[in-house]
């Protein structure tokens, strides 16, 4: 959510910052600004309520002159979608910044700056982060008396950070600091993009592929200036002078277009076979999985497990919750599987040797990334008090996670890539089942029985996983025809058993996400239990029926929904007897092992999901109201 882009260059940056803003759309936002330094030394702004292309026709109209600047996507948070509340702020029309993330104790700020004589044009809490830079930046007058040319932007910057709670990344520049831009993060990503004599910002390295191919990831509580005097210096919290690497970006500039398909949503349900084959590559050896894989140490801490706490939010908890059924029945190891944003405010129980694990695409997610430094708090604590020595809580944290260099995997013991290249789509989907895939090779590696007839029979099942995804991709027609039952509804149901019951509700995350079609999951032997007063004529039924121990039940459940009337809309593997009927409809899924058909039942139901909101003619790439990485709690 929200978007940075900012550029210190040799030439006009307009072009850089708009292009930046068009490839950070799949954030989700509500409207969108830039400011740049002329060469008279004026701040010129312009902001719009709406899509880039709302700002993209304002610069038609009043072009943005300079060689520096900053621009901004904005995801709402204090003060409702508006040109007022769009980034970026200014103070004074002389400084301009933009923010992600959320400044907590922006009120008692707030009222001292109007105590002050601070006039606010915003309900933001950044223009308060605006105001009390510039006020630190003018307050260097008084402490020294060689005037103006003693002021420091960042030791402005440095001086309100120590002032302010909460989480941000921020680019500030000012009027009087005319060859500067200087940012900072915590909480939220920042990425230092490094040119040829020329110097960019980002939220996202994404926004800067069409100038660079190298980044510094920034880490938490860093704070950059860039300048032409000193090109890229960056300093931790305390202040201290520090050196990042540079990074070369892996993938191509392509992974930011949508190439031959009509959405981003649709080229990556599509591109799904071939990430897998890459997240499994490199992983396997024979019949087994490679415990180096996930890091150093890996198969000593794997050794010692006798627990799992599986930690996520949305679409990544419901790959947590199929794990959970994987790691309970091959590896013998209790699991539990959290919703990120309610384990931080609860006193958990952690048993003995427990492995906590969490799952996120961006490895920047707020509510995951404040669990995991919950549980290391929690663990050190223990630790101390007790004495103990690694026997009890945590052993360790692994990350399973799409992003390199992210705060996620920096953070934690362990980690292991996904290998899904970027997702542009704010509905995940190539993310998901890369997940899925991942979170089978850890339950592989953890498994006692190492080298055993069933590890062998998945492993093989595993490198064979992309050609039975391209089987299932085939079914793309007839569920488009499907589709159309679904486009005058307004509700619809999802039923699973087992491990199915976390795609019935990540089937129907997918439909309300982006059809907007209010969508419930159950597991299907609790229809008796409520969900069965809801069922007639009007409310799609969706089932997922793969050809496994929970087959009979399912079917007998699938009963229940046509003896009250209710349409049914059944995803069946090949080998399931099921017969069309008037108010039964099946298709066909290829047979794969029972224990990875969740990853394979879940492209039928991203299929259904983007046919359905194509027909529905909304937004499937950019749905209202939502934001592809989620960096505020």
């Amino acid at each position: 959510m929200c978007g940075i882009v900012a550029a210190l260059a040799a030439r006009n940056v307009q072009g850089i910052l708009l292009e930046g803003l068009k490839r950070l759309e799949y954030r989700g936002y509500d409207s969108a600004g830039m400011a740049v330094l002329n060469t008279a030394g004026e701040l010129m702004r312009q902001r719009a309520k709406g899509k880039v292309a709302a700002l993209e026709e304002k610069l038609a109209e009043r072009t943005l002159t300079g060689n520096i600047g900053i621009a901004h996507t904005r995801w709402a948070t204090h003060g409702k979608p508006s040109e007022v509340n769009a980034h970026p702020h200014l103070a004074r029309e002389r400084l301009a910044i933009v923010h992600n993330g959320i400044i907590e104790n922006f009120e008692p700020l707030k009222a001292e700056l109007e105590a002050d004589g601070v006039t606010f044009e915003s309900e933001t809490d950044t223009e308060v982060v605006a105001h009390l830079i510039d006020r630190a930046f003018r307050r260097q007058d008084r402490a020294n008396q060689d005037g103006a040319e003693t002021r420091d932007l960042l030791a402005a910057v440095q001086a309100t950070l120590d002032r302010i709670d909460g989480a941000y990344a921020l680019a500030v520049m000012h009027a009087d600091a005319p060859r500067e831009i200087v940012g900072a993060r915590k909480g939220s990503p920042l990425v230092v993009g490094v040119g040829i004599d020329e110097n960019f910002l980002a939220s996202d390295a994404l926004a800067l592929l069409q100038v660079t191919d190298r980044f510094i990831y920034l880490q938490e509580g860093d704070v950059v200036r860039l300048s032409d005097a000193q090109g890229i210096e960056i300093f931790e919290s305390d202040g201290k002078p520090v050196e990042r690497p540079v990074h070369t970006y892996e993938h191509g500039d392509a992974a930011a277009s949508r190439g031959e398909y009509r959405h981003f949503m649709l080229k990556e349900i599509h591109e799904q076979p071939a990430v897998i084959a890459a997240t499994l590559e490199g992983r396997l050896s024979g019949s087994h999985v490679l415990e180096s894989s996930f890091g150093v140490g890996a198969r000593a801490l794997f050794e010692r497990v006798k627990q799992v706490h599986i930690v996520a939010c949305g679409t990544s908890y419901h790959a947590g919750m199929v794990a959970r059924y994987w790691l309970e029945k091959l590896a013998g190891l209790p699991t539990t599987v959290e919703v990120a944003s309610e384990y931080r405010y609860r006193e958990v129980v952690v048993p003995g040797n427990t492995l906590f694990v969490t799952l996120s695409q961006s490895g920047e997610t707020a509510d995951t990334l404040a669990a995991l430094r919950y549980a290391k708090s929690r663990a050190k604590s223990r630790a101390e008090s007790r004495n103990e020595n690694g026997g009890q809580g945590y052993l360790g944290s692994l990350a399973i996670c799409n992003v390199p260099g992210s705060s996620l995997t920096r953070e934690s013991d362990l980690s292991l890539m996904t290998q899904a290249g970027p997702e542009i789509g704010v509905a995940s989907t190539k993310a998901f089942t890369t997940q899925l895939v991942a979170l089978m090779l850890l339950t592989l590696s953890l498994r006692k029985q190492r080298g055993d007839e069933r590890e062998t029979t998945l492993v093989q099942a595993l490198r064979g996983l992309p050609t039975v995804l391209d089987s299932a991709l085939a079914m793309d027609g007839p569920i488009a025809e499907l589709s159309e039952a679904f486009a005058e509804k307004h509700h619809a149901l999802f039923l699973g058993r087992g491990t199915q019951f976390p795609i019935a509700l990540e089937g129907a995350l997918k439909l309300k996400e982006i059809s907007y079609i209010h969508a419930e999951a159950y597991p299907a032997g609790e229809l008796k239990h409520g969900p069965l007063a809801l069922v007639d004529a009007d409310m799609p039924v969706v089932a997922v029926a793969p050809n496994d121990e929970l087959l009979e039940k399912l079917k007998s459940n699938l009963q229940e929904v046509r003896a009250r009337g209710g349409e049914l809309f059944v995803f069946a593997d090949e080998g399931v007897a099921l017969t069309a009927a008037d108010n039964l409809r099946v298709l066909h899924v290829p047979p794969v092992d029972e224990l990875l058909a969740p990853i394979v039942y879940t492209i039928p139901l991203q299929l259904l999901s983007y046919h359905v909101a194509v027909l529905k003619g909304t937004d499937v790439d950019q749905p209202r109201n939502l934001a592809k990485s989620v960096t505020v709690e």
